[in-house]
C-alpha cells in the first residue's frame, strides 16, 4: 500500500496567497492542517471553510515557523495517526500538480532518503528585480543536497526520532534540521522537477535587505549550534561574510592614509569573486543580464548577511536574549505585476 501523506501549511497574514495555497492542496486529496501565527486577515476562517484542520498558535510564546511546523505535525498525527510522510508548505506557496505522488514514490523507493524537495519557482519573477533574483536563487543543484527549504516532504518517523524542528530558531530551521537528519545517516534529495509556486512579493529594496539579513542571522545561529562539530556546519559561511564584508573593507579603509594599494586589492578580490559568480550562473544557462544582477546581489548581500550575523551575536551572545522575528513581507493581498 502507498504510504499515507499529510500536509502541514503554515502562515501569518498571507491573504490571497494562502487561499491559492490551500486550494492547490485540496486537489491532491490529502489530510491537511493549517497552522496560523496570529493572522488578522480572515485566514483561519477561510481554512476552516475548506474543511481544513486549524491550529491557532498561542501568542504567549514567540511565533516562529519552526514552532508552527512542529505544532502542525503534532495535530496531523492526532487526526491522521497513520500518516507516514508529511509535506510542509509555506502559506505563500502552491503545490504543483503531481508533486506529492512523485515525492512519495521517491521515498518509497529509497529507504536511505528522509527528505525530498523540488524546484520552487516565483509566481511573478517579472514583477520586480528582487522577485527575479529570488527565482534565480531557487534554481539550485539537484540530486543529493545539504538542505531543503520550507517546502519539502519528510518521513514522519525520522522527524519524531530527532525531535522535530528547533522551535526557538527564527530562521534557518530547515538547514539545521537537515543537518541533524544527515548526521543520523539519512540523505536529503532535490528532484529536477517543479514542487511549488512561490509568491515572494518583494518589491522594495528594504524587503530584500531584511530577507538577506535574515539569512545571515540563520548562518550565525546554525554555526553557533553545530560549528564545533566535525562538519563545522555554516562556519565557513559566517567566516566568509565577516571577511568579505567586514575585515577586507576595514583593512582597505584603515590603510588609505598610507597607501591606496590595500584598497585596490580589496576591490580586486570583490571583482574576482563577482566574475566567478557571473560565470557560474552563465554556465547554468542564465542570460547575461540575469547573471550580472545575481553576481551584484551576492556582493551586496554579504553586507546584509554581516548585519544579520552581528544582530545574532549581539542579542544571543552579549544580551542573552532570544532573537526577535525578522519579517520582510507585507501581509495580506500581494500586489500583482506592474501594468505594462
Amino acid at each position: 500500500m502507498a504510504a499515507k501523506i499529510g500536509v502541514v501549511v503554515i502562515g501569518r497574514n498571507e491573504g490571497e496567497r494562502l487561499r491559492r495555497c490551500l486550494r492547490s492542496i485540496d486537489a491532491e486529496r490529502s489530510t491537511t492542517v493549517y497552522v496560523d501565527s496570529g493572522s488578522a486577515d480572515g485566514s483561519v476562517e477561510f481554512a476552516r471553510g475548506l474543511g481544513v484542520e486549524v491550529v491557532n498558535l498561542d501568542a504567549e510564546r514567540p511565533f516562529t515557523m519552526a514552532r508552527a511546523r512542529d505544532a502542525g505535525l503534532a495535530r496531523l498525527l492526532e487526526v491522521a495517526p497513520d500518516a507516514e510522510l508529511v509535506q510542509f508548505v509555506d502559506g505563500d506557496c502552491e503545490l504543483r500538480t503531481g508533486w506529492l505522488a512523485d515525492a512519495r514514490a521517491l521515498l518509497e523507493a529509497r529507504a536511505d532518503v528522509a527528505v525530498v524537495c523540488g524546484r520552487r519557482r516565483e509566481r511573478h519573477p517579472e514583477a520586480s528585480r528582487y522577485n527575479r533574483l529570488i527565482d534565480l536563487e531557487w534554481d539550485g543543484p539537484t540530486g543529493e543536497v545539504e538542505a531543503c527549504g520550507g517546502d519539502a516532504m519528510f518521513r514522519v518517523a525520522v522527524l519524531r526520532a530527532l525531535g522535530g524542528y528547533a522551535e526557538e530558531m527564527i530562521a534557518g530551521e530547515e538547514p539545521e534540521l537537515c543537518y541533524r537528519i544527515r548526521r543520523a545517516g539519512f540523505r536529503v534529495l532535490r528532484l529536477p522537477r517543479e514542487m511549488t509556486l512561490h509568491d515572494a512579493a518583494v518589491y522594495r529594496f528594504g524587503q530584500w535587505w531584511r530577507r538577506t539579513l535574515r539569512s545571515g542571522h540563520a548562518f550565525a545561529e546554525c554555526a553557533w549550534r553545530h560549528g564545533h562539530e566535525p562538519e563545522r556546519f555554516r562556519v565557513r559561511r559566517v567566516a566568509s561574510a565577516v571577511c568579505f564584508a567586514g575585515v577586507l573593507p576595514a583593512v582597505g579603509l584603515l590603510a588609505l592614509p598610507v597607501s591606496k594599494l590595500p584598497a585596490l586589492a580589496v576591490g580586486l578580490v570583490w571583482l574576482v569573486q563577482g566574475v566567478r559568480v557571473y560565470r557560474g550562473r552563465r554556465r547554468r544557462g542564465d542570460a547575461a543580464r540575469d547573471a550580472a544582477a545575481y553576481a551584484f546581489a551576492c556582493w551586496l548581500g554579504r553586507f546584509a548577511e554581516l548585519q544579520g550575523i552581528a544582530r545574532f551575536g549581539f542579542r544571543r551572545l552579549l544580551l542573552g536574549r532570544a532573537p526577535a522575528l525578522i519579517e520582510y513581507k507585507a501581509g495580506g493581498e500581494a500586489p500583482g505585476p506592474p501594468a505594462g
